[in-house]
C-alpha cells in the first residue's frame, strides 16, 4: 500500500512459517456460535468464517507479515499506474477450482457482478467504485476507477472468485449448507448444521507450491466444532476433544488452566506479542435512538463506567484500559497532540473534535477503584442534567416528560452478561435502570446485523493499514445500511472526510496524519463504552500440534500449524 514489498520477486515463504512443516494429520478447533448456512459473501444468514479463506481464493493473497501487501495467488501478475486509476491482473493458467474446471477471466468478472449486485455491503461498497470492468488478451482482467482510491488495487486484489458453472445467481442470497465451490487448499466434506464443519484437503489443490502457501494449509483434515457456551467449550479443551483454544477470559488464563495435563506439559500456555493494533472492545451506543441521540448522555455514561473496579475485581488486573481505536500503534491519537497535517485535514470541522483530544490530553475516566465514587458520579449527574435529566427519588427522569431513563443491553455470551451486570449495578447509582438481554448465537447476531439494540458489545480490529473498511465501519452512509459494523449509526462528516483522506494520500507520513485524525473524530463523538485489551494472545495448545516460532503481525496463525510427533 506504501513502500516497498518485503520480499523479492522471487521470494519462497513467508517468514512467519515453517517451510519445511510436515504435512497430514488433522487439526480441531472450537467456537462459541453457531451457523445456519456456509455462503459467507450475504448479508443473510450467519456463516462460518473459515469457508471464506480455506475454499474461496482471491487473485492475490495478503502478506501477514506487512500491513498492507498483496503477492500473488489465483494472479500471476499485477499491473497498475502511478495514479491507481486501473488495476490488471493476469491470471496463472495452473489455476483451478476443486471440480478441475479453469479458473478464467469469465470467472473473475461474474463474481465482480454479483457480489457488486447481492453480496455484503462491503463488497457493494468497493466494487461501486469500479466503473469499467473487462477481459484482454487469453487471460487477463482489466478494473478502469470511478474515483480516486489508492487502496483500490489491493482491495479488487482481495476480491473472492466464485465458479461461474457452480452458481445459480437467482437463489444466491439464499442461506445453504452447501460450501461455495472454490479454487482453495479445502474443500467442505461434512456438515452437521448449527454443530460442525469438516474440511479436508481438496486433492489436487492446484496452488500447493506456491510462495504464498509454502508451510501454511499443512493438515489434511480440519475439524470445526461448535458449542452453545463458553464453559461447555473450555470443558471439550481440557478434555482433548479440540486442539487450539485462544483464551480471551483473564479468570480462566490465571486460575483455570492448573490442570494434570497442564502440569505433566501436555498443554502448553503461550503469551504471544503481536504488532498490530490492539483491539478497540467496547458497549457502543446506538444513537439512531432517541434516548442516545445527546452527546452529553453518552459522555454521562462513559463516565460511570468504573474500569479501576472492573479491572481487579472481575479480570485479575491483567487487562489495559483502551481509548484509541487504533491503540498501541502509531496510528493512534491518544497521548499526541495534532500536527499540522491532522489540523489543516480536521479545519474545516471546528467542532468535530473535542480541545482535549485534539491536544493530546484526553484519557477516559479515571475512578478512584471504590465502585462508589463521588466525584465520577457528581459529573454524571452534571452531564445529564444539562441534557435535560434529573433524579427524582433515585431514578433518573426526563424534564420535560417524566419519563424514566431505561435501556437496555443486548448480549450474547455469559462473559458479555457478567460485564453488563457489573456496568448496571454501577448505572444504577445515578438512578439509569440498564435492563440486560442475554440471547442465543443467532439471534445476537440477527439483531446486531439489523441494529435492533440500544446497547451492544463489540470489538473492531484494526490493521496496521486502515482503509476501505473504515468506511464499513464509520461511514455516513453505512450506517442505514443493514449489515455493516457501523453500529452506533454514526453519520459524521467530519469522519467520512478523514477516510477520504486516508485513502488517497501517498506518502506514509500523509496516511498516519489521516488515520490519527480519525481516531480524533471518532473518540470525539463518545459512541460507546471503551473497555479494554489484554496485552496479545494468550494460547493454549496441545503438544501434539506445533507452531512456527516466528510470529506474524497478527500473532500464531492457525493455518500455519502443522501436526507434532
Amino acid at each position: 500500500m506504501h513502500g516497498t514489498p518485503l520480499y523479492p520477486p522471487d521470494f519462497t515463504h513467508y517468514r512467519s512459517v515453517n517451510p519445511q512443516a510436515p504435512r497430514g494429520g488433522q487439526l480441531v478447533q472450537a467456537a462459541v456460535a453457531s451457523f445456519d448456512s456456509l455462503n459467507p459473501f450475504i448479508v443473510r444468514g450467519t456463516a462460518p468464517p473459515f469457508i471464506r479463506w480455506n475454499i474461496v481464493e482471491s487473485l492475490m493473497a495478503r502478506s501477514p507479515d506487512e500491513p498492507f501487501t498483496m503477492y500473488g495467488l489465483l494472479a500471476r501478475s499485477v499491473e497498475t499506474d502511478d495514479e491507481r486509476s486501473y488495476v490488471a491482473f493476469e491470471l496463472d493458467p495452473r489455476a483451478r477450482f476443486s471440480d478441475g474446471a479453469p479458473v478464467t477471466p469469465d470467472d473473475v468478472l461474474f463474481s465482480y457482478e454479483l457480489l457488486r449486485s447481492k453480496g455484503r455491503p462491503n463488497h457493494r461498497s468497493y466494487y461501486s467504485k469500479v466503473a469499467k470492468a473487462s477481459a484482454y488478451g487469453s487471460n487477463g482482467v482489466r478494473f478502469d476507477f470511478a474515483e480516486k482510491d489508492r487502496e483500490l488495487p489491493l482491495i479488487l486484489a482481495l476480491m473472492p472468485v466464485l465458479a461461474k458453472h457452480a452458481v445459480n445467481p437467482a437463489t444466491f442470497e439464499e442461506t445453504t449448507f452447501r460450501a461455495p465451490l472454490g479454487s482453495g487448499p479445502y474443500v467442505a466434506a461434512e456438515v452437521k448444521p448449527g454443530e460442525t464443519v469438516i474440511l479436508e484437503r481438496s486433492p489436487a489443490y492446484w496452488g500447493r507450491d506456491l510462495p504464498v502457501n509454502r508451510g501454511l494449509y499443512n493438515f489434511d483434515r480440519l475439524r470445526y466444532d461448535f458449542y452453545r457456551d463458553v464453559n461447555s467449550q473450555f470443558e471439550a479443551f481440557k478434555r482433548g476433544l479440540y486442539d487450539i483454544r485462544f483464551e480471551t477470559d483473564p479468570g480462566r488464563w490465571k486460575t483455570g488452566y492448573d490442570i494434570p495435563a497442564v502440569r505433566d506439559g501436555r498443554i502448553r500456555l503461550e503469551e504471544i506479542e503481536t504488532g498490530m493494533p490492539k483491539p478497540y472492545s467496547a458497549l457502543i451506543f446506538n444513537m439512531r435512538r432517541e434516548i442516545f441521540a445527546d452527546a452529553r448522555v453518552r459522555a454521562a455514561m462513559v463516565e460511570l463506567f468504573d474500569f479501576e473496579w472492573v479491572n481487579p475485581n472481575l479480570y485479575f488486573d491483567v487487562y489495559k484500559r483502551t481509548a484509541s481505536f487504533y491503540e498501541g500503534s502509531e496510528l493512534a491519537a491518544r497521548g499526541r497532540p495534532a500536527g499540522e497535517v491532522e489540523r489543516k485535514l480536521l479545519a474545516p470541522f471546528p467542532d468535530a473534535v473535542l480541545p482535549a483530544v485534539m491536544d493530546g490530553t484526553w484519557q477516559p475516566p479515571v475512578s478512584d477503584g471504590s465502585g462508589r465514587d463521588r466525584e465520577s458520579l457528581r459529573r454524571a449527574l452534571a452531564l445529564l442534567d444539562a441534557a435535560g435529566w434529573s433524579l427524582d427519588k433515585g431514578t433518573l427522569v426526563s424534564k420535560a416528560s417524566g419519563k424514566p431513563f431505561a435501556a437496555e443491553l443486548l448480549v450474547g455470551t455469559k462473559d458479555q452478561e457478567r460485564l453488563a451486570l457489573a456496568y448496571q449495578r454501577m448505572l444504577k447509582r445515578a438512578g439509569i435502570t440498564l435492563e440486560i438481554r442475554l440471547v442465543d448465537n443467532v439471534q445476537f447476531e440477527a439483531r446486531k446485523q439489523t441494529y435492533d439494540y440500544d446497547m451492544v458489545p463489540y470489538i473492531w480490529d484494526q490493521s496496521l493499514s486502515p482503509g476501505n473498511e473504515q468506511a464499513f465501519y464509520f461511514g455516513s452512509a453505512a450506517a442505514d445500511t443493514p449489515g455493516t459494523r457501523n453500529f452506533m449509526g454514526l453519520k459524521s462528516p467530519a469522519a467520512d472526510a478523514m477516510i477520504q483522506a486516508l485513502l488517497v494520500a501517498r506518502e506514509r507520513s500523509d496516511f498516519v496524519a489521516a488515520v490519527r485524525a480519525l481516531d480524533r473524530v471518532l473518540i470525539s463523538a463518545q459512541f460507546s463504552v471503551p473497555l479494554f485489551h489484554t496485552p496479545g494472545q494468550w494460547v493454549a495448545r496441545w503438544r501434539k500440534v506445533e507452531r512456527p516460532t516466528v510470529v506474524s503481525l497478527s500473532g500464531t496463525l492457525a493455518e500455519s500449524w502443522w501436526q507434532g510427533s
